[in-house]
């Protein structure tokens, strides 16, 4: 059985357990710290879990946790594909109720991906994301959730020629959420690329419809550190790219860093002044199609690493600590389902010149498929 078909198996077992994710992680309150996720704000997050369908639980989801604030609050992520009942419950949507914009945004995007020969199913394949921002909202709950793509079919590796790819994925987000596509913006977002070193890969693509215009880039892979300064100053990023360094160089001193990832806000005016870093102290993954999966000694010495900072809020790098685990059979109206949850990755954000924020990205999952 492919990753596909335990999806839908998953998704047709999900329907017969409930109706939302809002009952789905009901469940699921007990294993989430207050620290990390407080009452009021576990509330927020279940009222726009309860505005999604259950099925998204056989499709990893999880949270923005801020570590740099005492406030326990939580941004929300989901997954999502064409063709199976989660996409469908968007396509939906989009047919039954013409004022929901992110269902018709989905729609389009999805409309694009199906197309006959699609250039966009050719790089990204069928899944998208979609981030709620809910501890960070600043204006009103049913503001458009940020849409990501990830170059899941053809992998965009810097030196490989696909300046062209880079621009179809940037045209077919902006085209989704009703912005007018921009060439400045997007000859940016190729400049990004075409800076990259061979040995690293453009792993993902966002938009913020309910924030100000921007693209957001992540780049994975950098060697050392002199590899990030000089991608930073070939595409004359304006932050100081000494305080990048000085961040990446007291992190080695205190972890075994491997490899760094770039976060870059592309507008069409140039690049953002905020960069966020990740970095991973040793490869997490011996199969790149199973990136949800992490080992679960992994993350200790980043978090260690972390501690240090005199931003970062110690009682939660405690409770952030226990949340990677062994898979976990749960046992349900329909029988048994393995979930998995772990860290997907830490990302430390440079503004104004210095290190103040620091996020943790948590993922759960859910498989009703057979054991092999």
């Amino acid at each position: 059985m492919d990753i596909f078909e335990a999806i839908a198996l998953t998704q047709d077992r999900l329907v017969e357990e409930g109706a939302s994710m809002g009952e789905l992680l009901g469940y699921f309150r007990n294993r989430i710290s207050p620290v990390l996720v407080g009452e009021r704000e576990w509330d927020r997050i279940l009222e726009r879990a309860r505005q999604l369908p259950i099925t998204m639980g056989a499709q990893p989801f999880g949270f923005e946790l801020p570590l740099h604030t005492s406030r326990p609050e939580a941004d929300f992520g989901v997954s999502l594909a064409s063709g199976n009942r989660s996409g469908d419950f968007f396509e939906e949507r989009a047919r039954s109720d013409e004022t929901d914009e992110t269902a018709r945004a989905v729609s389009r995007l999805f409309r694009e991906m199906e197309a006959p020969d699609s250039p966009l199913r050719a790089i990204v394949g069928r899944k998208m994301m979609l981030e709620y921002d809910i501890g960070s909202a600043s204006g009103g709950r049913n503001s458009l959730p940020g849409m990501f793509l990830r170059p899941n079919e053809r992998t965009l590796h810097g030196g490989a020629g696909l300046r062209n790819d880079v621009g179809i994925v940037v045209d077919a987000l902006v085209s989704c959420v009703g912005w007018e596509r921009n060439a400045a913006e997007r000859e940016n977002a190729e400049r990004v690329y075409l800076a990259q070193p061979e040995d690293t890969r453009l792993d993902s693509f966002g938009v913020f419809p309910s924030r100000s215009r921007t693209i957001r880039l992540a780049v994975m892979g950098f060697n050392t550190q002199g590899e990030m300064s000089a991608f930073l100053e070939n595409l004359d990023w304006p932050g100081q790219i000494s305080t990048v360094e000085a961040v990446i160089s007291r992190f080695k001193e205190r972890a075994n860093i491997v490899r760094t990832g770039a976060n870059i806000d592309v507008q069409a005016d140039g690049l953002g002044p905020t960069l966020g870093l990740t970095l991973v102290v040793k490869q997490r993954y011996t199969d790149e199609s199973r990136v949800w999966i992490d080992g679960l000694t992994d993350w200790h010495p980043m978090l260690e690493a972390l501690s240090h900072e005199d931003f970062v809020v110690g009682e939660k790098i405690k409770a952030l600590a226990g949340w990677a685990s062994k898979p976990t059979t749960l046992f349900a109206r329909t029988g048994r389902f393995v979930m998995l949850s772990g860290i997907h990755h830490v990302k430390l954000v440079i503004s104004g010149n210095r290190l103040n924020e620091a996020k943790a990205y948590v993922y759960m999952v859910l498989s009703g498929a057979p054991l092999s």
